[in-house]
């Protein structure tokens, strides 16, 4: 692997970058359970209400809870796949990084004004889709400037990428008429992953046969 030619410093290998990554992805998911809470000192009555008012919130952090480990699992497969990084791939992954640590803000809104109001279920998304752009193009930077070809497929990779993308990006301008039938839109990420895994799987293992 040779240095980026263009004037930045020399190429580092990833293992601290990952370790700060997974320190990041660590505390914006503890931070994601800080909204799901109950009021102290309630009646049997009021407990009750209580807990089927926080249904929001728990929804809102299973879904960015499970986003979240989709996001660290292609963070740390796509620092892997160069046995050195630097130049624009670091400072990509640094501005994946910050946009994680923002996740639960977002969470927060959606949790709390996601089912009314229009924005909240647009800045989610939004959020969503900016984190797996950039962390496409951290890919492919990584692919075209550093070689790297040797660790997974670019199609199997873009495609996982570019499915959460389009499923986000198609909710934005549904949420404007139905905000929450934006929010059910979302879950056709999974089927859509689940669908994409087995295909990879069933690639590598024609060409292991």
């Amino acid at each position: 692997m040779g240095r980026v030619s263009n004037g930045s410093p020399p190429s580092a290998r990833p293992d601290r970058l990952i370790t700060l990554s997974d320190g990041i992805f660590a505390i914006a998911m503890t931070l994601l359970a800080l909204d799901v809470r109950v009021a102290p000192g309630l009646d049997s009555e009021q407990f009750h209400d209580a807990l089927r008012e926080s249904s929001p919130q728990l929804a809102a952090y299973a879904l960015s809870f499970l986003i979240l480990c989709v996001f660290w699992r292609d963070q740390r497969q796509i620092l892997l796949m160069s046995a050195k990084t630097g130049g624009l791939p670091q400072h990509l992954a640094l501005a994946v990084l910050g946009m994680i640590a923002l996740v639960p803000f977002p969470t927060s809104l959606l949790a709390e004004y996601g089912a009314r109001e229009p924005w909240a279920v647009v800045m989610y998304a939004a959020t969503i889709c900016l984190i797996d752009l950039l962390q496409l193009a951290m890919f492919a930077t990584l692919r075209g400037r550093h070689g790297v070809r040797a660790v997974g497929e670019w199609r199997d990779t873009a495609a996982d990428l570019i499915a959460t993308i389009a499923v986000f990006g198609a909710s934005v301008p549904i949420a404007f008429f139905a905000p929450q039938a934006a929010m059910w839109c979302w879950l056709a990420l999974f089927p859509l992953k689940a669908a994409l895994g087995r295909q990879e799987r069933l690639r590598s293992d024609r060409r292991s046969s």
